[in-house]
């Protein structure tokens, strides 16, 4: 063996062999036996244009292990890979490179938009797959998936198709968070709240004052609302004023809603921009589609539309500034207010509530089978308590907005008899001659959320019965409302049964410090380049040593380049092991084989109850500690001979293999063995 282990010279090597042994691909559903055991993960899609960042580097390196771990078990483990179109993020990614090429999304039609997203995306879509092999996915590339493949995109149109013959599918005009930037609307879930720097403008009403932190919304003001019980304003109520700007009255009201202690204690009511006042609208029975049609004053471009009058083509700020200044001495004072205000995910910009048309799915019926499956035990949350969060959000959740303005993305199987027609039909094929599809796509995640089933269904023949439900879903905790809320409601409620048994949920992987990485910072970790420069299995190592489900950890340079001592001790037991020539009986067996044997043990507990960084620490101290530090020094003074030495190591070798693959690969080959770690069975003894 060479003095020390070079991880270049192996790596890439050592996962050709991997590959072109079969060892990744199980049989085929329909070739899997009746009593056959199976364990199967389904990968969540990286977004196919990005490369792969350190959370993506934790998921590959936790579902390796599970994976790797229950294939040398013997059972017939599937660990099926795919890619997500990411609907929004890649054409936001997509127009900022047409801007820098002077051009816009506007330039281009429908078709040809599409045909150069598509286009773009396959150019780069391997860089993401080369790099989950670069950290050793040992995934089932023949069953690989992405979610615009034809199979996908059919299977997912027909679970809108079968919702609606349901009665779970409507077309609403509602009140939607709109980005103006990004030019689509999103669901509740996918608003960043961000605490901000504001004013609040105490605006003279006439009779009233009014508190707002929108004084552009004015013109679209249908009433002034104050609570019952605030005993300064009962006189006035059920009265009238004229709204200033306008020659309008409207109404001043009640509702209970309204905090006595914000401002003045008075609000303006702004159904068409403001989510608390669409709903006092619709608890006083207002006309919501005469307030849309007529009182909305701002338009999908961020600027103020025909209904704000001379203001029309202003933007926000510049028609606030304005409206400031025509009030004049109505504007009696100005206080400065932080508050949390809803900005776009992707770009930040200030999310616009605005009035808009869209397919709404009913999701009561969905959160309380998904409750059900829970109180059942039929799916069990890992990780620190999110469990609860689970379940708050379901019992809170409000009916899903899937109407996403953009091209990149799986089109809404409706129907129009006309392009201006409010007539529509839910179905797979156009009705014939005449008719037009609608131009919205889905929401990302409602494809995202048909995951397992849709994947195993277009996979290969009997892979949906034979291996759905799946094992464990494991995902970051961040996206436990966006994804695995929405896979666990769409699951149950087109097969029947939970997507999966067990959710595990790992924590945001944070710097050395414990400080979130971000580019701002200058503290973001490119797995990749640590990989490269300390080799995988040290990066492996530092990300899961120690970690527990639900719990943030600080993974940083240093303890990649610490855990590369891990498989410089490997390499180097290894080089003792094969030169030892000692052959001494050894003086305490039984104890060896009991400890042995409850190394396997502890291994195999934690791996199974999940607890893989409880797992990783216990093998690492028991192998450095106990077997370096105790057993090869015994060795050293003739206490222990070559057998029970090169046993206990091939024990070591095949635990480490699930957490550091590469050179323990390396390893066994030079030790002579002539088939692959990787497809040797689990240590029994």
């Amino acid at each position: 063996m060479e003095k020390n282990y070079d991880h270049k010279a192996v790596e890439d090597n050592i996962y050709k062999k991997w590959e072109k042994s079969g060892v990744f691909t199980p049989p085929a559903g329909e070739d899997v036996d009746k009593n056959s055991k199976t364990f199967t993960v389904i990968m969540p899609p990286p977004n196919a244009n990005d490369p792969l960042h350190v959370g993506h580097a934790m998921f590959v390196t936790v579902e390796d292990i599970l994976v790797r771990f229950h294939r040398m078990l013997g059972e017939k483990t599937l660990w099926l890979p795919g890619t997500d179109h990411a609907g929004i993020e890649t054409q936001y990614v997509f127009e900022k490179k047409l801007a820098k090429e002077g051009k816009s999304r506007f330039d281009f039609d429908r078709e040809t938009l599409y045909k150069m997203i598509w286009d773009y995306v396959q150019e780069n879509s391997r860089v993401v797959i080369d790099q989950m092999k670069k950290l050793g996915a040992s995934a089932d590339w023949t069953r690989y998936k992405f979610t615009l493949h034809p199979e996908i995109v059919k299977l997912v149109q027909e679970t809108f198709v079968t919702l609606n013959k349901r009665g779970l599918i409507y077309k609403a005009e509602r009140l939607v968070n709109f980005c103006t930037k990004c030019g689509t609307a999103y669901s509740e879930l996918e608003v960043e709240y961000e605490e901000r720097e504001d004013k609040i403008y105490m605006i003279d009403y006439g009779p009233i004052q009014v508190a707002t932190t929108r004084p552009e919304t004015i013109l679209g003001d249908v009433a002034v609302a104050v609570n019952p019980s605030d005993l300064r304003y009962t006189h006035v109520i059920g009265s009238k004023l004229e709204l200033p700007l306008t020659k309008r009255e409207i109404p001043i009201i009640a509702d209970e809603q309204v905090d006595k202690e914000f401002g003045t204690g008075a609000v303006k009511i702004t159904p068409s921009h403001d989510r608390n006042d669409w709903e006092v609208a619709e608890r006083k029975g207002m006309n919501l589609h005469e307030i849309c049609a007529h009182y909305t004053v701002i338009g999908e471009d961020g600027k103020m539309n025909s209904n704000a009058g001379s203001y029309e083509g202003m933007s926000i700020m510049a028609a606030r500034e304005k409206i400031l200044e025509d009030l004049g001495e109505k504007v009696i004072k100005i206080k400065p207010i932080v508050h949390n205000v809803g900005t776009c995910y992707r770009c930040h910009r200030v999310i616009e509530p605005l009035p808009r048309s869209q397919f709404f799915i009913k999701v009561k019926g969905m959160a309380n089978k998904v409750l059900a499956a829970m109180d059942k035990g039929e799916v069990e949350i890992i990780g620190a308590g999110h469990d609860k969060i689970l379940r708050h959000w379901l019992v809170n959740l409000r009916d899903w907005n899937v109407s996403r303005q953009i091209v990149w993305g799986i089109r809404i199987p409706v129907w129009y008899r006309t392009q201006d027609s409010e007539e529509f039909v839910v179905q797979m094929e156009s009705p014939g001659v005449g008719w037009v599809q609608e131009t919205d796509t889905f929401d990302t995640w409602f494809s995202s959320g048909q995951w397992p089933f849709v994947t195993l269904k277009t996979a290969k023949e009997g892979d949906f019965e034979k291996y759905y439900p799946t094992s464990v879903m494991e995902t970051a905790y961040d996206i436990l409302p966006f994804w695995v809320m929405r896979m666990l409601m769409l699951g149950i409620e087109m097969t029947g049964e939970v997507p999966f048994k067990k959710v595990y949920l790992h924590g945001l992987v944070r710097d050395e410090k414990g400080q979130k990485m971000s580019k701002s910072k200058g503290n973001v970790i490119n797995p990749l380049d640590l990989s490269d420069k300390y080799g995988t299995d040290a990066l492996r190592m530092a990300l899961v040593m120690s970690t527990a489900a639900g719990v943030d950890s600080n993974t940083g340079e240093n303890k990649v380049r610490g855990m590369r001592n891990l498989a410089n001790k490997i390499w180097n037991a290894a080089r003792f092991v094969k030169e030892f020539k000692g052959d001494g009986k050894i003086e305490f067996e039984m104890e060896y084989e009991k400890r042995l044997r409850n190394i396997v043990l502890g291994v195999n507990k934690h791996l199974e109850y999940l607890r893989i960084g409880l797992a990783a620490e216990y093998l690492y101290n028991e192998f450095w500690h106990w077997y370096c530090d105790e057993i090869i020094e015994s060795a050293k003074l003739g206490k222990i001979g070559r057998t029970k030495l090169e046993e206990g190591f091939s024990i070591f070798l095949k635990l480490f293999h699930p957490f550091v693959p590469f050179v323990t690969e390396a390893v066994w080959r030079e030790l002579g063995e002539k088939k692959l770690l990787v497809g040797e069975s689990w240590p029994v003894i």
